[in-house]
């Protein structure tokens, strides 16, 4: 898995160049092929996208891989001619029910608060955070899909916190004290859903860099220092599912992701106004772009009616996120779907936020690339908020580049010796 190659990547690998970024969603493969310059600022240099067929995704996920395959190497030749370069690697986003991200903390008292903390007892925490984050993940993707067992593989892990004694710190090792917590956050993938995004990898002739869960790469594209701290949560609406992700207390906390995005929107058009579903897709577009459309009240009253069951979802996914404490007062919105106006506006309203544990009408933002610092769009095609997720891809990318937190590393030798 890319996942691993990256834990066993040698220090004094000569630093990525060039990328590409793929992401492949239920109704369009969009591709990016970008630069990293020695500051590692990325130069987003070609552009492509290609519709997927309805019966390629499912979901989010792959459901047809010689098709997705097809589509994926239109949307990169389109990518790769603009740029006039084909980049040997890239990072690829994973979405779907099954995709779950969690943060899992730790705490221990030690019996010897006098002695300071080695790197061996730091790396015993760590690997007990981790083996159990694996068995609640094994659970949780096992009770929902009903089967008696499904082969649960990670796709990344980061160390969101840790303090001794109440005490934050970047890198325990060295330090005395009796209370020892760590919190790491994981996402974790069943195998079916990881092997079909390494075999496009693979069949597009592609060095698979990293797989990464799209909450939390939209998440981390806008990670600014006040974000992380206030707090905020990420909404991607995409075609097949909804993403969310909660930042609190300095680090991503969770990610839940469910299957209701604008395909489901167009569906409802297609049934209710009885109209060939391409017909009914251009409809609903022109209609979130505040086009003149036909029957307008119509297609108003279905998205309305819709966009309640939508947000009925998202509340049950923030309750779960939530776990009973405050939620931050920001919102952020990107993803195709986002772009009918009923979304924000159902966000906003009082009969919504009043229902979760808000402490304050949440402010609703819609991000679109301008709100991305990290990356610079040479092509000026990427325009909209459907853009967001393939610039957050390209971040990871970007984000590969910097230099390991001592947490970090000792993460990284914790997953080794659980792989051997």
């Amino acid at each position: 898995m890319a996942f691993w190659r990256r834990l066993w990547q040698r220090d004094g690998e000569p630093k990525l160049a060039a990328c590409t970024a793929l992401d492949i969603g239920t109704e369009f493969a969009k591709a990016l092929v970008f630069e990293i310059d020695d500051s590692g600022h990325g130069i987003v240099r070609g552009v492509g996208r290609k519709r997927q067929g309805l019966s390629h995704m499912q979901s989010g996920t792959v459901a047809d891989i010689a098709a997705v395959v097809d589509n994926c190497a239109v949307a990169l030749q389109e990518a790769e001619e603009m740029s006039g370069f084909r980049p040997a690697q890239v990072v690829i986003g994973i979405a779907g029910e099954l995709v779950k991200g969690f943060t899992t903390t730790h705490s221990q008292e030690r019996k010897r608060p006098d002695q300071p903390i080695s790197e061996a007892e730091l790396q015993k925490l760590i690997d007990g955070v981790q083996r159990e984050a694996l068995r609640e993940a094994e659970r949780s993707i096992t009770w929902e899909t009903g089967l008696p067992h499904v082969d649960v593989r990670l796709v990344h892990a980061a160390v969101v916190g840790a303090a001794i004694d109440g005490y934050s710190l970047t890198n325990p090792v060295g330090f005395q004290g009796r209370h020892v917590k760590i919190a790491i956050f994981n996402a974790y993938a069943p195998l079916v859903h990881l092997g079909a995004l390494q075999s496009v990898a693979s069949q597009l002739d592609l060095e698979l860099l990293e797989i990464v869960a799209e909450p939390y790469a939209v998440a981390r594209v806008l990670g600014t220092e006040h974000v992380r701290q206030a707090g905020a949560l990420f909404i991607d609406v995409g075609g097949g599912t909804t993403d969310v992700a909660l930042v609190r207390q300095g680090g991503i906390e969770g990610t839940r992701m469910f299957a209701l995005g604008g395909r489901a929107f167009t569906k409802s058009l297609a049934d209710r106004l009885d109209l060939p579903f391409p017909r009914a897709e251009s409809l609903k577009v022109d209609y979130a772009r505040g086009l003149p459309v036909d029957r307008r009240d119509e297609v108003a009253s279905i998205v309305a009616d819709d966009v309640e069951v939508w947000a009925a979802g998202v509340e049950l996914v923030m309750e779960e996120l939530s776990g009973g404490d405050l939620l931050p007062g920001r919102i952020y919105l990107c993803g195709g779907g986002s772009r009918l106006p009923e979304i924000p506006r159902i966000l906003s309203a009082e009969s919504f936020w009043k229902r979760l544990s808000f402490a304050r009408p949440p402010e609703v933002t819609v991000i679109t690339p301008d709100h991305v610092d990290s990356l610079t769009d040479a092509t000026k095609l990427l325009v909209d908020q459907q853009d967001v997720t393939p610039l957050g891809l390209a971040y990871q990318a970007i984000e590969l580049q910097t230099a390991e937190a001592p947490l970090d590393l000792a993460l990284r030798r914790v997953l080794r010796a659980m792989k051997v």
